[in-house]
């Protein structure tokens, strides 16, 4: 009997340990698992993104890159034109170290490939609200540190007709059945969102951006594809 409680107590604290092994792995870098998962998902996404982004390309003439109503227009077009789950875009955070594509959608199997833009927000370039929302703790966890980002940081959105360069602007908290976030202010705002804290859902982490340039893409040479700062 005393034999078999010492083999149970020590079964227990060898899984007390692993279990706060466990712990801080995830809580310093990510579970590795779904960030196994999450990789081969993002080579896939990575693949099919520049498909896609090969068949877009706005039009130009020799004199003029494409105009703000035909960069809207080519957003609107790639919104309609994306299936849920779909690659769409490249975001880009220095400040993070975080190169990820984005997927078409926030629901639970989207956002298992990457992170995702919310279907009720429009695409960057027509001028309303674009939201974006990633894990933290999962499945490559692109917002594990979304709380390190400040006023001035960089965040770049590349998608297939412009790359748009945004500014962070500041940060809040607020419930998670808070849906007022998700209406637009009839402005270009980017919106990136990750739960908080870390490991619950019942609040959003939510950082601010709003759009400092855009680049189009074109079928012209490089030199046509001027940049329009101020956008």
């Amino acid at each position: 009997m005393r034999r078999a409680l010492r083999i149970v107590g020590s079964l227990t604290a060898f899984a007390g340990a692993a279990l706060i092994a466990w712990s801080v792995l995830v809580w310093q870098w990510q579970d590795p698992f779904t960030g196994a998962y999450n990789r081969w998902e993002q080579r896939q996404l990575s693949q099919s993104f520049e498909r896609r982004s090969a068949e877009l390309r706005l039009p130009t003439t020799a004199t003029a890159a494409p105009s703000r109503p035909q960069v809207a227009l080519a957003a609107r077009r790639w919104r309609k034109a994306s299936p849920v789950g779909d690659a769409i875009a490249r975001i880009r955070i220095p400040k993070l170290g975080l190169d990820a594509v984005v997927v078409n959608g926030t629901d639970h199997d989207s956002l298992k490939r990457g992170p995702g833009r919310y279907l009720g927000s429009r695409m960057p370039g027509e001028g309303e609200l674009v939201y974006i929302a990633g894990h933290r703790t999962t499945y490559g966890a692109p917002f594990s540190r979304i709380d390190a980002l400040r006023k001035g940081d960089r965040v770049v959105v590349e998608l297939p007709y412009a790359t748009f360069t945004y500014r962070v602007t500041g940060s809040r908290i607020v419930a998670a059945s808070d849906v007022g976030v998700l209406r637009s202010r009839h402005r270009e705002q980017l919106v990136l969102q990750a739960c908080h804290p870390r490991f619950f859902a019942t609040h959003r982490w939510l950082t601010y951006a709003v759009p400092v340039s855009v680049e189009p893409r074109t079928t012209a040479t490089q030199d046509n594809a001027a940049v329009l700062a101020g956008y």
